[in-house]
């Protein structure tokens, strides 16, 4: 079943933000090989180029490394991943600050909230 993409922000972008996700939740173990760009082109139901300009960015990030012929694994660096994992759990939290001032809601209220929903 081919994925589904919004129309806010490019595919690939989208298909690198999936496969980053994948690997920080652990779906993709540090060291293990991830789909081919052929492979994930048709999960994905998009050209190669679109999924291939996705792994780009992950190989640029130092996510993802390219092994020649093997193909692309995921980092054995832990650190990398963790920084990955810091940078947008900053990005959430930053994004999130910003909507709940712009209800007007106290920052204690934030807190409450966001307990009640760990419950």
């Amino acid at each position: 079943m081919a994925w589904k993409f919004t129309s806010d922000r490019p595919v690939y972008i989208q298909i690198t933000d999936r496969i980053t996700k994948s690997i920080l939740s652990g779906e993709y173990k540090p060291g293990e090989q991830i789909p081919s760009v052929r492979q994930l082109a048709l999960d994905a139901a998009v050209n190669p180029n679109t999924v291939q300009h996705a792994f780009a960015d992950l190989e640029s990030e130092g996510i993802v490394v390219s092994r020649g012929t093997l193909g692309r694994f995921v980092t054995d660096d832990n650190e990398i991943i963790e920084n990955s994992r810091k940078k947008i759990a900053e990005k959430i939290v930053k994004d999130f600050v910003v909507n709940i001032n712009d209800l007007s809601i106290t920052k204690a209220q934030a807190i409450d909230m966001i307990e009640e929903v760990f419950k």
